[in-house]
């Protein structure tokens, strides 16, 4: 095992990580299933963030299914959980590499043992090119594939294979909505400047994100895509033209669009002969309860989620792996109830956290209310919507669905996996820096 994840796991975890008990003594990452935790019993310190082992590894195996059957690669976005365990499963998965979206999270995984990397975001300027050459000149035999929208990035890219005495491979990227070259020219400039820089730089493919283009609108949406993936194949045309024998990459796809992307690149990507299509979701592995949900729902109203042929379910086919547990503080009045979890502990960019089930000492509570729902989040405190004549009472614990595990995920250090009885069997380690 790498050194860094050796180390990883012998990580003493204390009462100053949430979820371990106070006063509780220190335990080995590697050991924290011997103490038997149950979030929803109250045996840990609430909030906590957990995730269901066998809805993890279901996903996992459901997309490598789909990216396996389409002859595409997968290079995880690590953004989403930025934890090294986690990247490994993937890598163990059969992953072609891991995403970082910056070189702190790049720094973490080349210590980590990855060896694959690709940096899907422009570096910045030329000191910002410098620090990424140190970093590669640290893990010589790491490749790292860095996107360029511009001239000015491509500089930057040659100062960081000056630094780090090797070429650097690069990936034009085309886009809208964020970043990516818009036009022509935008192209032009930027294959005009990689020619410059000579033997600094090796040209690896195009690069693009589907999902800076989507909107509320999925008719909308889909002819965006469309068009960025047509204008996408011509930039792959000039760069193949330009290196007409090396193996090229094609790199596209989050977690709600990849089926268009898929569809669109299969043709002119097989029609080349000698490029590999590498998918970067990153939080499917994770799904939810909000909105990757309607994402897969939407998905499956255009059939597309296919595997061998087959359409498949995705949106009950993934399946939301991340729980939050939170105790009820506060009943101060008819028809609300106080959870002590709030901003600090959950995402609340695109939903707020959906109440799923209610458990006092253990046990399922039987007159749960449904209904009940997270109206607004302090920092530290959730607002619950709940029945005027509702049960529940300081110290339940209730259990909570999220909406976007990648901004869910940063606000832990750890957070803990659970076997099928609901026990804690793991602990994961996060670097968000």
């Amino acid at each position: 095992m790498n050194p860094f994840l050796e180390t990883l796991l012998d990580t003493p975890l204390d009462d100053t990580y949430r979820g371990i008990p106070p006063g509780e003594p220190a335990i080995a990452l590697r050991a924290v299933a011997t103490r038997g935790w149950q979030p929803r019993k109250g045996d840990m310190a609430l909030p906590v963030l957990t995730l269901d082992e066998a809805a993890f590894a279901h996903n996992v195996d459901q997309i490598f299914q789909y990216a396996r059957s389409h002859g595409a690669a997968l290079a995880p976005h690590a953004k989403t959980p930025m934890s090294p365990q986690i990247v490994q499963r993937l890598l163990d998965a059969g992953a072609w590499g891991a995403t970082v979206a910056n070189l702190q999270q790049a720094a973490v995984l080349l210590r980590a043992g990855v060896s694959r990397l690709m940096l899907g975001n422009e570096i910045g300027g030329l000191a910002s090119g410098t620090r990424l050459g140190k970093l590669l000149a640290a893990y010589p035999d790491a490749r790292l594939l860095a996107f360029a929208d511009s001239a000015h990035t491509v500089r930057s890219l040659a100062a960081a294979a000056v630094e780090a005495c090797r070429p650097v491979e690069v990936l034009v990227e085309v886009g809208g909505g964020r970043a990516g070259a818009r036009d022509d020219a935008a192209v032009d400039a930027i294959l005009g400047a990689i020619r410059e820089q000579g033997d600094k730089l090796a040209l690896a493919g195009v690069a693009t994100y589907e999902g800076a283009v989507a909107s509320s609108d999925a008719a909308l949406t889909a002819s965006n895509i469309a068009a960025l993936m047509e204008r996408a194949a011509r930039v792959f045309k000039q760069v193949r033209a330009l290196a007409p024998r090396a193996p090229l990459v094609f790199t596209a796809g989050g977690s709600a669009f990849f089926d268009q992307v898929t569809q669109a690149a299969q043709p002119w990507l097989a029609a080349d002969g000698n490029a590999l299509l590498v998918l970067r979701s990153g939080a499917i592995f994770f799904h939810d309860h909000g909105t990757y949900q309607r994402a897969l729902q939407a998905m499956d109203a255009r059939s597309g989620f296919q595997v061998d042929g087959l359409a498949r379910a995705a949106a009950t086919g993934f399946r939301p792996a991340l729980r939050l547990w939170g105790e009820v503080l506060s009943r101060p009045e008819p028809g609300l109830a106080i959870c002590g979890f709030g901003m600090r502990d959950v995402s609340y960019d695109q939903d707020l956290p959906v109440a799923l089930a209610a458990y006092r000492e253990g046990t399922a509570l039987s007159g749960w209310d449904a209904q009940t729902r997270v109206t607004r989040l302090n920092d530290q405190h959730a607002f619950l919507a709940i029945a005027p004549d509702s049960e529940l009472a300081p110290g339940d614990v209730i259990e909570f669905g999220i909406s976007h595990p990648c901004t869910c995920l940063d606000r832990w250090r750890v957070f803990f996996g659970l076997d099928a009885d609901g026990r804690v069997q793991s602990a994961y380690r996060t670097f968000f820096g």
